[in-house]
């Protein structure tokens, strides 16, 4: 259409080109078409769920590969869950099943409920069993997925396989995408369920094609097979992720060395462009209690940095020592990288800050390469990437903050190391995250490291060391040292703000009830920069060292000597039939003086004990038996001097009439301050 009228082309004629109807302009018939095309406007949303190529569970499950796609933005749409946690703000998250489902429904209970389109990212639990699921999809009369609640997360279903879905440090998780077109429901079939997070996100404009429990096509097997080969890779590099804006990146290596004081710069561009990937090699230079290597990083003419943290914290060291290798950051080898993708419009300038302190401190080489693009970022679809990090003393009755922010944007990290500031058991990590976005709780979990994928701490084979998985992990976990610390990406479940979200974690049991030192950092793509950072002082550079250390019998290392049998509940039953040896392993401790602390059971099967630090005697014979059944608590039996070589303690025990038994409950060290 144009001034002169309406012409209609013949799609049949040669080159398309032939007219066969010419009108002249009538004016009456032109503002009929108007009103009517008007008039059709109003279904445009309508008809573009018709004509738009389907959603299907593939183009979700690729976003588990696709780093490259992070800085885009979700419009429209939020993360939610279903979760155990407790409605009254205690710590029932699941131990009574109490707020686990939402109703019972012909003897079984419903777990979730979601109106769609939509799709769940996200099932987690520590507590699975062979009861069966079955989800409901569109308002169908019968299940579309009937499994067992265990076989989400044992690799023999396909497409629920390994290590898409699996478990480790005590937690299970499956990230195979579900997505249905109108609505899900979720049955269990059992009497109760424990612990429970569904993750969803709603696709509202979207044509959903529902997911089916049925034979796969080629292109489904070799989707699944593509996230697979990635999430099981040995070692990680930006040629993983060098897709859409991330491909034919170009490479700038150089090694500097960098004095105490020096701000060194490693990278700067005067156009817009993005950072594929990072990589820094300083052999062991950053490990150690002085974090004083602080990178830095500042996109546009932006005031404050877009990153400025201690380098092992952002790499994921814990505690002086490196820790994190997963999918997008971490350590391998002696090499730190990071391969988030980095947009900017106009500029980028990467430093790193060497931080001076009153001890002495030694110049630190590294070779750096930085994987870059002159692909800038479509400020329409893209946000810039920022990292917030925090040290804090967390106030009793306070949340600790990963985030408070606002603009629009989406979350998409979280590496937290968690100390505590009184020696025992760490209760700290009973605390659940929260996460308010636009106004709303959209997010609630069930205890710190269920929010890490894992759970139950201090237990063996669970949550009671580091391990590393591509997106989720345990830093550390040490009982003696009162520490554990956690690391989570967030791909395919990546939290979308349009206005501001608040992310946090509760500390201790309830009402935030446990002093505990954090130091977080939090991962979030968005259009508005921060407008505060925190200074890392030298306090907060310098990891803290308790005086007193707590080994429970959970996590005692023991070797047996002749004649000793241990038995391990609530504390370490050693039995003898006349005398035996048992030595305990004191790890994890800084080589130092200490007192030697013991409780220990006191009742008439109690034997006599002596203790050794290997060739010296640190306490002759006493005896543990008594009238009645008491705990005697923090016995002081002697002093030791702890070193790498001599970090043990020898039990010898003989029979004692018929009391053959050592019932040890806790060992204390508690340090002795020497003069200076």
């Amino acid at each position: 259409k144009d001034d002169e009228g309406c012409s209609f082309t013949n799609p049949i004629a040669e080159n398309n080109q032939q007219q066969v109807t010419s009108l002249k302009p009538n004016h009456h018939f032109m503002i009929k078409i108007k009103t009517t095309i008007l008039s059709l406007m109003t279904l445009f949303p309508i008809i573009e769920v018709w004509s738009q190529k389907p959603y299907q569970w593939t183009d979700e499950l690729k976003l588990l590969k696709r780093i490259d796609l992070l800085p885009e933005y979700r419009t429209g749409t939020y993360v939610e869950s279903f979760s155990s946690y407790d409605r009254k703000h205690g710590n029932d998250d699941g131990f009574d099943g109490t707020y686990s489902y939402l109703r019972k429904e012909n003897g079984k209970l419903v777990i979730a409920e979601m109106n769609g389109p939509g799709v769940i990212e996200r099932i987690w639990t520590p507590t699975p069993n062979d009861n069966m699921l079955y989800f409901y999809f569109d308002g169908q009369k019968k299940p579309s997925i009937s499994i067992k609640f265990s076989d989400l997360f044992s690799g023999k279903v396909f497409p629920f396989v390994k290590p898409i879905c699996g478990n480790e440090i005590g937690g299970y998780y499956c990230y195979i995408p579900i997505t249905y077109a109108k609505s899900c429901k979720i049955l269990y079939d059992g009497p109760k369920l424990e612990f429970i997070q569904v993750e969803y996100r709603k696709l509202d404009g979207m044509k959903v094609e529902t997911f089916m429990q049925r034979a796969s096509s080629k292109a489904e097997l070799e989707q699944v097979l593509a996230v697979d080969n990635l999430w099981s890779a040995s070692s990680y590099s930006p040629t993983l992720f060098a897709s859409s804006a991330s491909a034919g990146f170009e490479t700038k290596e150089q090694t500097i060395t960098i004095q105490p004081g020096e701000t060194k710069t490693f990278f700067e561009k005067y156009q817009g462009g993005r950072i594929v990937g990072l990589e820094i090699d300083a052999g062991t230079a950053f490990e150690g209690k002085n974090k004083d290597i602080i990178l830095s990083a500042k996109w546009d003419d932006e005031v404050l940095e877009a990153i400025y943290a201690p380098l092992a914290d952002f790499f994921g060291y814990a505690f002086g020592k490196p820790a994190m290798r997963s999918l997008l950051a971490g350590r391998q080898q002696t090499i730190n990288y990071c391969y988030l993708p980095m947009p900017y419009d106009n500029s980028a300038k990467l430093s790193l800050v060497y931080k001076k302190r009153d001890s002495q401190q030694s110049p630190i080489t590294a070779r750096i390469k930085v994987y870059f693009t002159n692909t800038k970022r479509n400020p329409q679809r893209e946000g810039k990437l920022y990292c917030i990090w925090r040290n804090e003393k967390t106030p009793l009755g306070v949340y600790h903050t990963f985030l408070k922010a606002e603009g629009k944007g989406h979350y998409v990290g979280t590496i937290l190391s968690a100390q505590g500031l009184q020696p025992g058991m760490t209760l700290f990590f009973e605390g659940d995250d929260s996460t308010y976005i636009d106004g709303k709780m959209r997010i609630h979990g069930t205890g710190s490291e269920d929010y890490f994928n894992g759970g139950w701490y201090a237990q063996l084979d669970r949550w009671d060391r580091g391990v590393s998985l591509p997106l989720h992990g345990s830093l550390d976990y040490s009982l003696p040292m009162a520490r554990t610390g956690g690391y989570r990406w967030f791909l395919n479940d990546k939290m979308p703000f349009e206005h501001h979200i608040y992310h946090g974690m509760e500390h201790g049991p309830q009402n935030n009830d446990f002093p505990v030192n954090y130091t977080s950092l939090a991962f979030y793509y968005s259009s508005t920069p921060p407008n505060e950072r925190m200074i890392p002082t030298e306090e907060a550079r310098t990891i803290y060292s308790p005086t007193r250390h707590v080994y429970f019998p959970q996590q005692f290392n023991v070797t047996l000597g002749q004649g000793g049998v241990c038995v391990f509940g609530k504390g370490l039953a050693i039995d003898t039939p006349s005398s035996g040896t048992v030595k305990l392993s004191l790890d994890d401790v800084p080589e130092g003086k200490y007192r030697l602390l013991l409780n220990y059971k006191s009742n008439n099967h109690g034997a006599d004990v002596q203790i050794w630090q290997r060739q010296k005697l640190i306490a002759d014979w006493f005896s543990t038996k008594g009238d009645k059944n008491e705990e005697k608590r923090e016995v002081h039996v002697g002093d030791i001097n702890l070193t790498s070589q001599t970090n043990s303690v020898t039990f010898h025990i003989r029979k004692n009439d018929n009391a053959n038994k050592l019932e040890l409950m806790l060992v204390t060290l508690e340090r002795i301050n020497e003069p200076k």
